[in-house]
């Protein structure tokens, strides 16, 4: 039997390295493990399942391989060939399928590759993670599962998914009215080129690509807008082009950040606050989500807009999980995650989109102008502790901070009416990740400083 190494497993999917953790041979057992899961939480042997690939060059290998034992399986696939991440969502979401598989690294660099896999249900969309399943596959891969005999399966090739995504995203906004505005869009050599191009065949603009082929060896910059530096072209072409905005989404395109006509970042949370105020036109009453690392910004739009606000922990499967329990419409992460009940409460970076070029549409201003006008809150944006001592430092912020409201929801949360912070440990990486917020800029700057002093003081590294 193939090696599979542990560690591939994560938090909410799986990623390796192509081929040394993750090659076509032991792609067939972790396969089967899924399937074996599958098989077991849907309830029946012959599934029908959605299988589609991002644009790394190890994908079309792994992709066959996939195919080759989910058929000997039995399964009836659903090949839908070279998709995003969200498209893919739409698609179990929205045909109806029983579960899927999206074989994907995200913004990981062009050596990983890996999975994300998902069950229908009557709710929505269950991501498999951490808390849904991740550790049982794990199991059962290492250990090696004999599938339910079974005549071999099928293989259907389905076209028009991308088209059929951008009608439903319209649909979300009953199709608004939409001005011609100039867009520069920076994928990265990445998936989010595919949805971008079908939003703008359907929806006026003046769109300039960079970085549109498909290419996995991401030959530009890496597809991860978190990290800045992979959005300065872009910033600097947005404001060349005097265009109305520009656009980054990462490797498979399930998240996605803005820039603004001034060629200014926009936090992701500004973006949730824009969508989430639109949703509740729609919707008056409706229940909204939001990470627990910024709160307070888009509580104060909801609450002005009649919503009801739920916090999550971070982390999409988690996040998909609380949409479905909740009834929420929507749920913004602070990450760049815009996750819609009307994608199986997924990621549709087409809402998105749709949402933001609706508003300009209808209120005829900037961008930058549009979510100043949203802004609440000041947040520090987040950093990043190399730390031995993790446990040690949470108890100890607790101790410290004794006179605020503690939540334990995901690491230690401390409330206080004007401010709050948040620190977690990655679920990724070995890192304890901080985040500050206040309604003014000036404490959110000095409980910022004091609390990275604080754990600089008391952390212990390698």
């Amino acid at each position: 039997m193939a090696t599979i190494d542990p560690k591939i497993f994560k938090a909410y999917d799986i990623r390796g390295i192509y081929p040394d953790q993750l090659d076509e041979e032991n792609i067939v057992s972790i396969i089967k493990a899924i399937y074996a899961f599958f098989q077991k939480k849907i309830g029946k042997n012959k599934l029908t399942l959605v299988l589609a690939y991002d644009m790394r060059l190890s994908g079309p290998q792994l992709f066959a391989a996939a195919k080759k034992t989910l058929v000997e399986a039995g399964a009836e696939v659903i090949d839908a060939g070279q998709l995003s991440t969200p498209s893919f969502y739409f698609a179990a979401s929205h045909y109806g399928y029983d579960c899927g598989i999206q074989i994907t690294a995200s913004h990981n660099p062009k050596e990983y590759n890996g999975m994300k896999f998902v069950i229908n249900s009557p709710h929505g969309l269950i991501k498999i993670g951490g808390s849904t399943g991740m550790p049982e596959i794990k199991q059962m891969a290492i250990d090696g599962v004999t599938l339910p005999e079974s005549e071999p399966g099928t293989i259907t090739e389905k076209t028009g998914i991308l088209e059929d995504e951008v009608e439903n995203a319209l649909t979300v906004f009953n199709h608004p009215e939409i001005k011609k505005f100039k867009i520069v869009a920076d994928p990265a050599n990445a998936m989010g080129a595919q949805y971008i191009e079908a939003l703008f065949k359907e929806v006026p603009a003046d769109l300039i690509k960079m970085n549109f082929d498909l290419d996995g060896s991401f030959p530009v910059h890496q597809p991860d807008p978190l990290d800045f530096d992979n959005l300065k072209d872009l910033q600097k072409k947005v404001l060349e082009e005097k265009a109305d905005f520009g656009l980054a989404p990462d490797g498979d395109g399930d998240r996605l950040y803005f820039v603004d006509e001034k060629g200014q970042i926009i936090p992701a949370t500004l973006i949730t606050a824009l969508v989430a105020r639109e949703m509740l036109k729609e919707k008056p009453g409706s229940t909204i989500l939001v990470d627990i690392r910024y709160i307070m910004g888009t509580k104060k739009i909801v609450e002005e807009f009649g919503g009801k606000l739920e916090v999550t922990r971070v982390g999409h499967a988690f996040i998909t999980e609380k949409l479905g329990e909740t009834g929420g419409v929507f749920a913004g992460e602070s990450s760049g995650h815009f996750y819609y009940q009307s994608n199986g409460n997924a990621e549709s970076q087409l809402a998105t989109m749709i949402s933001v070029l609706k508003v300009l549409t209808e209120e005829g201003k900037t961008l930058s102008e549009v979510v100043e006008e949203l802004r609440r809150s000041h947040e520090s944006g987040e950093f990043n502790f190399k730390v031995t001592n993790a446990p040690e430092i949470l108890e100890k912020l607790k101790e410290k901070y004794t006179d605020g409201e503690l939540v334990i929801l995901d690491g230690v949360s401390i409330n206080y009416p004007t401010w709050r912070f948040n620190v977690r440990t990655s679920n990724t990486e070995p890192l304890l990740r901080l985040n500050v917020e206040s309604y003014d800029k000036a404490t959110m700057e000095e409980k910022r400083d004091e609390l990275m002093t604080f754990i600089k003081s008391i952390a212990a590294s390698e």
